[in-house]
This record gives structure tokens, C-alpha cells and sequence, in this order.
């Protein structure tokens, strides 16, 4: 399962930078939207291939766990990662604007850091639906249980990075002068 992952996680990549080395290099731009459409493919292949495992009569590991993690983060921060890569792609190969900076300082770090929090929330959330998912193709609820093993770290991550995200809105950090 750990090799689908990482075998998932470079098919990610590699077809991201195909759609865009093709849109930006080669000006094939209907191209380019099929590739860059493919993407979430890839998340498509994880599924089913987790599902196909423990449908099969696969134990249930942590392995698992960590493909709905996988999802869980795709399906919430995967079209920011295009985003992201589309604008460096952009300005290093297309003549496009360089990306603008993060705000470092200030209520503008503040809310950029609680919305940052929020999609992480989103995408815990989004984990523990494929895991219910999961737990529901597999049909037995004490099979499945090893898969939600996932939560508990990452919900402490969750709760600490509430924390420091907020902490910008309580103490903002100041230019330096």
C-alpha cells in the first residue's frame, strides 16, 4: 500500500508537470487541459486500489490509514498545489509575473494563517469521510478500526496548529523596523 501512495504521490507530480510543460513550452493548451484534468485521477487509482486491498480480505494497517490521509489532503490542498506550481511554471517559463509573497507581517498574516488552519481542518474532515467510506465498502466496522489510528496524531496536529495559527490574530507580528 505504502508503494501505491508514493507511486500516487509521483504520478501527482509528473502529470502536473506535463500539463504545464505543455501548456507553457509546447503551446498545446487543449493538451494540457486533459493532462492537468487527469490529476485527480491519480487520487481516483488510490481509491480504488485501497478499497479493491481491503475488499479482498486485505488487513486493514496503518498503510490504509495513510492513503485516506492522502486523499483527505488532495481533495482539499490539491488545487492550491496546481495553483502553486501554475504561477512558479508560469513566471520561470512564460514570461508570467513572479507569485506574490505571502504576507509576513500584520492582519494580513493573521487571516492567511487561519484560512491555512481552516483548510487543514477541511482536510482532516475530508480524511475521516474517505476512512468512513472505507470502513462502509469494507462492511466491517472492527476490520476497518486500525485505519482510524490516523486521526488521533493528527488531530493533536490539528489543535496545535489552531494554536499557532491563531496566535497571529492574537499577537500579530510586527514590521521590523
Amino acid at each position: 500500500m505504502i508503494v501505491a501512495i508514493i507511486a500516487c504521490e509521483v504520478g501527482f507530480w509528473v502529470l502536473l508537470a506535463a500539463g504545464l510543460a505543455t501548456r507553457y513550452l509546447l503551446r498545446r493548451r487543449r493538451l494540457s487541459t486533459a493532462l492537468l484534468w487527469s490529476v485527480p485521477l491519480v487520487d481516483v487509482a488510490l481509491l480504488a486500489v485501497a478499497v479493491a486491498d481491503l475488499r479482498g480480505g486485505g488487513e486493514a494497517h496503518l498503510a490504509h490509514g495513510l492513503a485516506a490521509v492522502y486523499l483527505g489532503v488532495s481533495v482539499v490542498f490539491g488545487h492550491r498545489m496546481i495553483r502553486w506550481a501554475d504561477q512558479r511554471f508560469r513566471h520561470r517559463f512564460a514570461g508570467g509575473p513572479a507569485p506574490a509573497r505571502a504576507p509576513r507581517t500584520g492582519a494580513a498574516r493573521a487571516a492567511r494563517e487561519r484560512r491555512d488552519w481552516l483548510q487543514h481542518l477541511l482536510a482532516y474532515a475530508a480524511t475521516a469521510v474517505v476512512l468512513g467510506v472505507f470502513t462502509l465498502l469494507v462492511g466491517d466496522v472492527e476490520r476497518t478500526l486500525p485505519l482510524w489510528s490516523v486521526m488521533k496524531p493528527w488531530g493533536v496536529a490539528v489543535i496545535v496548529d489552531f494554536v499557532v495559527s491563531f496566535s497571529y490574530t492574537l499577537f500579530p507580528r510586527r514590521e521590523a523596523r
